[in-house]
């Protein structure tokens, strides 16, 4: 059960949650029972931020908490704590925060736990949702994060490109959407060569997913996700180190179809498309090497420069697909390269778009959700790292230098009719649990972009 969000009439005799800074605390203690305060003076609570104090009652129940907040919160999503914090019971906010909304979705993304493997044992905590808040929207955005975490989090021995594709045929069948899916050697046939042949070294079979939802003639939404469900570095081998999170590698399609979760349960008037590249990036006799030249579904043709650069080869076979139909905008995640987590760490992932007004709006959203961004620079002179002197591009250019940006540059290449175009490279992972974001995978931008996309889209 676990943090849940509930309506005012389902509520049990909930406790109330007063939201205290240093400066409201004295107006606050002297509207409590004079117990709960004494109590509170004597515990040194003087509304800090994070602080929290469970205010007992003379019967010894609970009279109510004291959580501290801050006026202007650098973390909107503080809530979170309450949800693996607080007693097991009912609860309702006396005195709100500075965004109820969003004090309501850190709430229920904190209660988050991935117990596919271990049941975890914890207080049922049940919050009212707080005065003119959507419940039924904040359920929407947990749902989507929820699933997106639990895709993250799943191990690859049972999270491999075929279930990625279930994954996908769920979400179809509850929405109404169509699937089609190219898989093992007839991405050759239907001119994927890069899928291919990044994960024909894999007995899981490569595949190209391609999910469309809505009305043909509608305004086109196209989202592409990168699904390795494990990458070992491929010939270019990663050390242990470096393979224990690649589970994770397929966190752009799961963060690409939590967002499609998000825009179909909206009925959002598009056409949505999900393109979905699902591969095992394996060793055997029949991995791609270092060196080898292949074509792309564009027709440009790559040098291998480095395996462990495979993400890119088959967003560009998927994106050049994408790219065809000239979708009004396009976007694609992807766990692409540890440069960006150098530049930016693992909470703010980069952003690249040409078109200034989307730079602008989703900044703007990330903001409002706090559910950030940061904007790089698609810096034309770093292409010159991509050229081949056999070959159209490079896959993965030496000497180390602006790995983020080439490889959006990399990307660039294969998108040309699109109306707008957005690539972000995300973490998909928390590696250590904050308020209402727990250690395990996570969903990066989406939320952000589930607003941005129902104000231009929607009616």
């Amino acid at each position: 059960m676990g943090a849940q969000l509930i309506r005012a009439e389902e509520a049990v005799h909930p406790r109330p949650i007063w939201c205290v800074t240093p400066q409201n605390w004295r107006e606050i203690a002297g509207g409590i029972p004079a117990p709960a305060t004494a109590f509170a003076e004597a515990s040194g609570f003087k509304g800090e931020p994070g602080a929290l104090l469970v205010l007992p009652a003379a019967d010894g129940t609970i009279a109510g908490v004291l959580f501290g907040v801050e006026e202007t919160p650098r973390d909107p999503l503080a809530f979170g704590k309450l949800a693996t914090s607080l007693p097991a019971g009912d609860y309702a906010i006396a005195h709100a925060p500075a965004d109820p909304r969003l004090a309501a979705i850190g709430f229920l993304l904190g209660g988050y736990r991935f117990t596919r493997y271990r049941k975890r044992n914890g207080a049922d905590i049940r919050l009212v949702v707080p005065e003119g808040v959507d419940a039924d929207a904040v359920l929407r955005t947990a749902e989507a994060v929820a699933l997106t975490r639990d895709l993250v989090n799943t191990p690859a021995n049972d999270l491999g490109p075929a279930e990625i594709e279930a994954a996908v045929r769920v979400l179809a069948a509850r929405f109404g959407a169509q699937v089609n899916v190219t898989a093992g050697d007839d991405l050759l046939a239907a001119n994927f060569p890069l899928v291919h042949a990044v994960g024909r070294a894999s007995p899981r079979a490569p595949r190209l997913i391609d999910l469309t939802w809505g009305d043909p003639n509608a305004r086109k939404v196209t989202l592409v996700g990168k699904g390795v469900a494990f990458d070992t570095g491929g010939l270019d081998i990663k050390p242990s180190s470096g393979m224990l999170l690649m589970k994770k590698d397929m966190g752009g399609a799961a963060n690409a179809i939590g967002l499609a979760q998000m825009i179909m349960a909206r009925n959002l008037p598009v056409r949505l498309r999900l393109i979905v590249p699902a591969v095992e990036n394996a060793i055997d006799g029949s991995a791609f090497r270092p060196g080898d030249i292949f074509p792309s579904r564009k027709g440009l043709t790559v040098e291998i420069g480095n395996t462990d650069a495979e993400g890119r080869l088959i967003l560009a076979d998927a994106l050049s697909l994408a790219d065809e139909e000239a979708p009004e905008l396009l976007i694609d995640f992807a766990t692409l390269t540890g440069a960006a987590r150098v530049a930016l760490g693992p909470e703010l992932p980069p952003a690249y778009t040409d078109d200034e007004t989307l730079a602008a709006n989703l900044a703007r959203h990330g903001a409002a959700e706090a559910d950030p961004s940061w904007r790089l620079p698609l810096w034309r002179p770093y292409a010159a790292m991509l050229d081949s002197k056999i070959a159209d591009l490079n896959n993965a250019p030496g000497g180390g230098f602006a790995g983020s940006i080439t490889a959006a540059l990399f990307l660039q290449r294969f998108v040309e009719r699109a109306g707008a175009w957005l690539h972000l490279d995300i973490y998909a992972w928390n590696p250590s649990s904050r308020p209402g974001r727990p250690e395990g995978g996570e969903a990066q931008t989406i939320r952000a972009l589930d607003a941005l996309i129902a104000e231009r889209f929607g009616d």
